[in-house]
């Protein structure tokens, strides 16, 4: 099984030489209305700028974007003109500005792109910190040139941009170079982890098995040196982790509990944060057979594994001062004479009962052996993170992340890193009478409580098994995987949270 750990792209900064000497395919230039009418442009550009100032072409308008062809180093190359408006962007804006241009990149086939910054760059920028705009725009760039990965006979020799070199004429300050190399490097790490997520997510099935999703995350562990455990099926009987072995007892590809550890202290006192993904690497309901439409988009049905070990490689090239452990109950839900079925009970890690209902809510299952075993392995605070319902999309459609927790100020605090990622969560509220709607009369839990509530019950569910622990719960069924492309996110996987977790555990 092939996985594309890490984009090619390298970024690079550039500003003791003239642009118009660096070899390049293309040059973004970002321009606001009022740069347009007074900026002072490189020779080699005149006369094709002046060309299309006559035929009011371009305006330096918000999101207006125009190309043209110039001649730079005895070559001809694409001028990218990207417009900002008149007011400072925000990080989200600039990081979509940056999105559209690498697009536009692509689409000229550039292999190595400059991305021309105005001497007067925080003049374009809310923030007025130059590594907060270097992260946003490397990231955005790095994110939109992505492209899923086709199994097509005939593949395209073109695979995207090498390089991608900020070049800056001015530069004031002596701080300046270091503080955006500095943004630089944060925003590539952002997004490679997001980039690991979406080309797991995208996998087919019958190349992702939760075999091979541990082979995976083994050798995420072996490229930073990470402590790695994985449990099979034998393992996973003999613990009595009856959730996890349930779900996947009807597929001829067995359960795996996967576990990794990044140590950013000196000890493993103290906080240690658990990240726990659904690995549901597909999903067919298993008895309770899903309707046939739609099926094949169930390969995502792994992303929040996906997410968290995306999000574990950010924190691996940032390297923070915190402990994570990362843990991911995989399995596939199928249906077959081994497969538990409707009217089942069955035991959990943590020794409660559960009554089967509905073999389809399968992640809630997996989700609550994979939160006691973080307990088991020292977790004080755990975020888990699945495509786990049909209700959340129903209520918040593929924009939103839907969000369950324990704790409030665990829970503001995330939604802060949400803002500065640009990604977005909205909070469901957990009033105990949606608790009490999981009561059953014969088992400890049931697994369905019906249409109402749903999303908030099912996430209800799985923070049963944090037993007070604080604890959050993040529902990417809409937002993991998405029909079309729209900001940031291509068709396809997404890779939306990786971002916004990195963020809220480096800021820790």
């Amino acid at each position: 099984m092939d996985m594309m750990m890490n984009t090619k792209i390298e970024a690079l900064w550039k500003s003791d030489i003239p642009i118009e000497s660096i070899e390049a395919q293309a040059v973004i230039c970002l321009v606001s209305e009022a740069e347009w009418i007074t900026g002072h442009f490189p020779e080699v550009w005149k006369e094709a700028i002046a060309s299309v100032k006559e035929r009011g072409l371009f305006q330096g308008s918000e999101n207006q974007l125009f190309t043209i062809p110039v001649m730079q180093s005895d070559a001809a190359i694409t001028l990218i003109l990207v417009g900002t408006g008149q007011h400072p962007l925000t990080p989200e804006e600039l990081r979509l500005t940056a999105v559209r241009a690498a697009k536009s990149a692509v689409k000229m086939s550039a292999d190595q792109v400059i991305f021309a910054l105005p001497s007067s760059l925080l003049t374009y920028s809310q923030s007025q910190d130059i590594a907060v705009v270097a992260h946003a725009l490397t990231e955005g760039f790095i994110l939109g040139t992505y492209r899923r990965k086709t199994y097509k006979r005939k593949q395209q020799a073109y695979t995207g941009p090498d390089r991608l070199i900020f070049h800056q004429d001015k530069v004031y300050q002596d701080e300046h170079e270091q503080q955006w190399r500095t943004g630089m490097e944060r925003g590539r790490a952002f997004a490679e982890g997001t980039i690991l997520a979406r080309d797991l997510t995208n996998l087919p099935g019958n190349m992702l098995v939760p075999r091979d999703l541990a082979n995976a995350a083994l050798r995420l562990a072996e490229q930073h040196g990470l402590e790695f455990e994985v449990l099979d099926e034998h393992d996973i009987v003999k613990k009595g982790m009856g959730g996890l072995w349930s779900v996947g007892a009807g597929s001829v590809n067995p359960p795996r509990m996967i576990v990794l550890k990044y140590q950013g202290k000196t000890s493993w006192e103290g906080e240690i944060i658990g990240l726990v993904g659904k690995g549901i690497t597909f999903d067919t309901g298993g008895i309770s057979l899903k309707p046939r439409v739609g099926m094949e988009d169930m390969i995502s049905d792994m992303g929040g594994a996906a997410v968290v070990l995306g999000a574990l490689h950010t924190l691996c090239l940032m390297r923070p001062e915190q402990n994570v452990i990362v843990v991911i109950p995989s399995a596939e839900n199928m249906p077959s004479g081994g497969a538990f079925k409707p009217g089942d009970i069955i035991t959990t890690l943590s020794g409660r009962t559960v009554e089967i209902l509905n073999t389809d809510a399968e992640g809630r299952l997996v989700l609550a052996d994979g939160l006691t075993y973080a307990k088991e392995l020292g977790a004080t605070r755990i975020i888990d993170v699945a495509t786990l319902t049909g209700a959340v999309v129903s209520a918040l459609g593929d924009v939103a992340t839907g969000a369950v927790s324990n704790d409030d100020p665990f829970m503001n605090e995330f939604i802060l890193a949400s803002k500065r990622t640009g990604e977005k969560v909205w909070p469901l509220p957990a009033y105990p009478e949606f608790e009490e709607m999981l009561r059953s009369e014969v088992a400890d839990l049931r697994n369905s409580t019906g249409r109402y509530g749903a999303s908030i019950t099912a996430g209800l569910f799985i923070g049963t098994f944090a037993e007070g622990m604080p604890w959050i719960h993040l529902d990417i069924a809409g937002t993991a995987y998405v029909s079309k492309e729209r900001g940031v996110h291509p068709k396809g996987a997404t890779g939306a949270m990786v971002r916004t977790i990195a963020e809220y555990i480096i800021n820790q």
